[in-house]
């Protein structure tokens, strides 16, 4: 048990992030205020802090080393009302023995504008404290101290627009406007030997927007004082008495979503090789090179699709697929050390097809170790080429895997839908029965059935508004009408029609709201950073209860796709433009960085041809995506990954077919060519 469990403790450890200065904002901060400081790269933060007068919930990621971004919720306790809202803050100067740190942000830079502020702000480390004095405009400039200088470049900062619309859109009327601007201010103080830290603020904020809405809300004072304990790295616990007048209780988690993976400890096999003829399975063919070491890679978590010695017999071509390994090069690894125990003698050299998702990407020529004189180092130090996938045809060796046979999982989910007006978090956990079965030809059957047992999404009473055709929108009717209903049920197959051009023909259940049938092509050009895609679906949606039943409702979508890997910080950039499941046509623009670690995260938004009063409270689609690597974190083995969108508020503008539009580059992110160029040292056993 304890080799089984050390790696995953370990992994997640590096994962906790040690020195978390999460404000009540979310932010990098003191308890309300803003300091110039940032997280490390790639550090993810949640925070919830209660209080008397508020709720609030933010997500906070270190997007870059010098940009730091937050998506905050925030319920307001003495009056109804929720109010979502985006920050950013940007690094100017990094602090110097002399210098300050220096940072320039905007908070609620995407919202209603109830929490409208800029700032530009400097701390400083002298010994245990950390000095923070910041300039800020909007609720961060509270009365006044001075006249904004900004206004003596244009009179149009002389006034602040506070017209945001139904919010969602960017405020770029308001930014650094006003007439006057006002200083904030505070102290960090960390304990030596101990993980405490007392902070200090002064915060300007009147609060005229909190008053407006409830006569009682009165502000003491502008200071507040907090104490803070890191319980263990990664979490931190505060407590505060703000203004005089009321306490708080925050709580904030950060994982680092950059950390190195740590190299799976390779489990060690028995090879059949060495195994005594009676302990093999007896339809196991003890004379054939390529049962033999399908049986070893087949218990070493890799798949062996097929092989081919080229006819001087110096060179095998093998196609393999990937179950276990979050990087593909120990992967390779591996094989090649299986490969090399059970090839003939006289193969030399070795290529290896790399099949992902059914898709055969690249062709990664291996040494066999054996037949080597040079060392490991030595053959670091080589170039790591990688050919086009193109293996022979036909094989001389193919895997007879099982078809026909339906495989059941069975587990339990959930469903979490955030930011309702009237329930900032519904959920639903549930059973699930899922089913998958390989057919004839490359089809695979895909199922899952949910089976309800607890549920708060029959407590929403909010109807719809929508004017666009409610294509999402009423989703909470098959939440309620269907809490045990079939999720999908549908023909999948994917494949390689020819180097570098992939393809997905799909067709049946497809989701919880549509059925119906489409396809996807991506074509990848060879070594290339960009690659084009090609999507379409035809769907109709399902019925309520999520049964077999039909609505009226029938659409098409399509859309053209284009992919960057940039070589900048892992970030990945993908554009779709064509038209979505309300028939309005527009785009797509994706963000995301992708860590050989298995994580991936980033930002959406949609801009279609409907108006942003049509679209209604948001504006426009827009959100956030993770996908948090499940191996090491739980213990388990395999690339089991949990992936969700996070959206402000779900509307009928911009809405498509997420899984079935476009996503056929991201499913191959990890093997694609500058992932297996990072990690080409891992390669070599």
């Amino acid at each position: 048990m304890r080799s089984r469990l050390t790696a995953p403790i370990l992994w997640f450890s590096l994962l906790l992030c040690s020195s978390l200065q999460a404000s009540d904002y979310g932010t990098t901060g003191l308890i309300d205020i803003p300091t110039a400081r940032m997280a490390s790269d790639g550090v993810l933060t949640a925070t919830a802090a209660i209080q008397s007068s508020t709720n609030a919930y933010s997500v906070t990621y270190q997007v870059l080393p010098r940009l730091e971004g937050t998506f905050r919720y925030t319920g307001f306790n003495d009056f109804f009302h929720y109010d979502r809202n985006y920050e950013a803050k940007l690094l100017l100067l990094r602090e110097q023995d002399l210098a300050p740190q220096i940072a320039i942000g905007i908070r609620d830079m995407v919202g209603t504008g109830i929490f409208g502020s800029e700032y530009l702000v400097a701390s400083k480390q002298i010994g245990s404290f950390d000095i923070t004095l910041g300039m800020g405009w909007g609720r961060l400039a509270g009365d006044g101290l001075f006249s904004n200088p900004l206004t003596s470049i244009s009179d149009s900062f002389e006034v602040r627009d506070t017209d945001f619309g139904k919010g969602g859109e960017l405020s770029s009327g308001a930014f650094f406007s006003g007439s006057e601007v006002g200083l904030f201010g505070g102290v960090n103080y960390q304990l030596e030997h101990l993980p405490l830290a007392v902070q200090l603020e002064y915060n300007p904020d009147q609060y005229s927007w909190e008053k407006s809405n409830a006569s009682a809300f009165r502000i003491k004072s502008p200071w507040s004082a907090a104490v803070s304990w890191e319980a263990m790295p990664g979490i931190k616990l505060s407590l505060s008495h703000q203004h005089g007048q009321e306490w708080g209780f925050s709580i904030a988690a950060a994982l680092d979503s950059k950390a190195a993976p740590a190299r799976r400890p390779i489990r060690p096999i028995k090879s059949s090789a060495d195994f005594a003829p009676e302990d093999l399975p007896p339809m196991l063919n003890k004379a054939s090179w390529y049962d033999m070491l399908l049986y070893d890679v087949e218990r070493s978590g890799l798949v062996l699709v097929e092989a081919t010695i080229d006819p001087n017999g110096q060179m095998a071509t093998l196609v393999m697929g990937n179950k276990e390994y979050p990087i593909w090069a120990d992967a390779i690894a591996r094989m090649t050390t299986l490969a090399d125990l059970h090839l003939p003698p006289e193969v030399r050299s070795m290529r290896f097809v790399l099949e992902e998702e059914g898709h055969q990407v690249f062709t990664a020529p291996a040494y066999r170790p054996s037949r080597q004189t040079i060392s490991r180092s030595q053959y670091q130090q080589r170039d790591f080429d990688l050919l086009r996938a193109n293996p022979p045809h036909p094989p001389q060796y193919r895997t007879g895997f099982d078809q026909k046979k339906l495989f059941i999982d069975v587990g339990l989910s959930n469903r979490l839908q955030l930011f309702d007006p009237d329930d900032p978090a519904r959920y639903q956990l549930y059973g699930k029965l899922g089913i998958s079965a390989a057919l004839p030809k490359n089809w695979s059957l895909r199922g899952e059935y949910a089976i309800d047992i607890v549920s708060t999404f029959e407590e929403s009473t909010r109807a719809s508004d929508s004017i666009l055709p409610h294509v999402r929108s009423d989703i909470v009717q098959y939440l309620q009408q269907g809490a045990t209903g079939l999720e999908s049920l549908y023909l999948d197959k994917r494949g390689t029609l020819v180097p570098q051009l992939h393809y997905r023909v799909f067709g049946g259940i497809l989701e919880q709201m549509y059925s119906g049938a489409g396809g996807e092509m991506l074509y990848q050009p060879h070594k290339s950073r960009l690659a084009f895609g090609l999507s379409g679906s035809w769907v109709q949606q399902r019925g309520y209860e999520r049964n077999l039943d039909l609505l009226d409702y029938k659409t098409t979508t399509a859309f053209a796709s284009a992919y960057w890997a940039s070589p900048f910080y892992n970030l990945d950039f993908a554009v779709h433009a064509g038209r979505y499941l309300a028939k309005d046509v527009g785009a797509t623009l994706e963000a995301r960085r992708t860590f050989a670690n298995g994580w991936m995260v980033g930002l959406w938004a949609t801009i279609t041809d409907v108006p942003f009063d049509d679209f209604g409270e948001g504006s426009f689609d827009k959100g956030m995506f993770f996908k948090i690597p499940l191996d090491g974190v739980l213990g388990g083995s395999g690339r089991a990954n949990y992936s969700m969108r996070v959206r402000p508020i779900q509307r009928d503008g911009g809405a498509r077919l997420e899984d079935l539009s476009g996503n056929i580059w991201w499913d191959l992110r990890g093997v694609g060519y500058d992932a297996l160029q990072e990690h080409k040292d891992r390669a070599v056993p």
